[in-house]
């Protein structure tokens, strides 16, 4: 049975809605492991954001990740919400303090696959998504993309490197659960067919 990861960075709590998609269509199918990234901002800001402080309750039994879930995976599922048009520093903290696992060759041929969330349309979502996938390239993994293999990747607005979607007051503007499903069930079947 393949070991998924499933490593996030969430503020508002659409990139933990994302994972809980991944997680729950996949539990049957992989081990998985659901970390988050350590939070780098000052909490107390959470006052005065109240999706913050709710996305704060919500995951306060989510272990922080470790470079050890890193290497216990086969394969490994990103969820991080666009900054600028990049990776959040949260998130870019994490992967960049990978260098002693990557210098072992520990991170080469995991599974990879990425998706991710921005405030408006055309907010950086492919970007940030092909930022992780940089990353993953210089460990020497193997991405895993939704591509257009299934209609879901249309109903969520058709980006065919990661699921990704539009993050507003009232949630994820776009239908993405499918395309969430689709993806992480796509990486476990890639997953089991590269490691038998």
């Amino acid at each position: 049975m393949t070991k998924l990861l499933i490593l996030y960075y969430s503020m508002t709590g659409h990139n933990f809605q994302m994972v809980n998609w991944a997680a729950d269509e996949v539990k049957d199918k992989a081990e998985v492991r659901i970390r988050k990234v350590e939070e780098l901002l000052d909490t107390a800001g959470a006052e005065d954001n109240p999706a913050w402080k709710k996305y704060l309750e919500d995951s306060k039994d989510i272990e922080v990740a470790t470079s050890e879930d890193l290497v216990w995976a086969d394969a490994i599922l990103v969820s991080a919400p666009t900054r600028f048009g990049n990776v959040p520093a949260q998130m870019k903290f994490f992967l960049d303090g990978q260098g002693g696992l990557w210098a072992k060759g520990k991170l080469q041929d995991k599974l990879f696959s990425a998706m991710t969330s921005a405030q408006n349309n055309n907010g950086g979502q492919e970007q940030t998504v092909r930022a992780l996938y940089t990353t993953a390239m210089h460990w020497g993994a193997i991405i895993v993309t939704p591509g257009y293999n299934d209609d879901s990747v249309y109903a969520a607005g058709g980006n065919p490197y990661g699921t990704s979607g539009t993050a507003t007051r009232e949630g994820l503007a776009n239908d993405l659960e499918g395309a969430v499903r689709f993806q992480a069930r796509r990486l476990v079947e890639v997953s089991d067919k590269f490691n038998k």
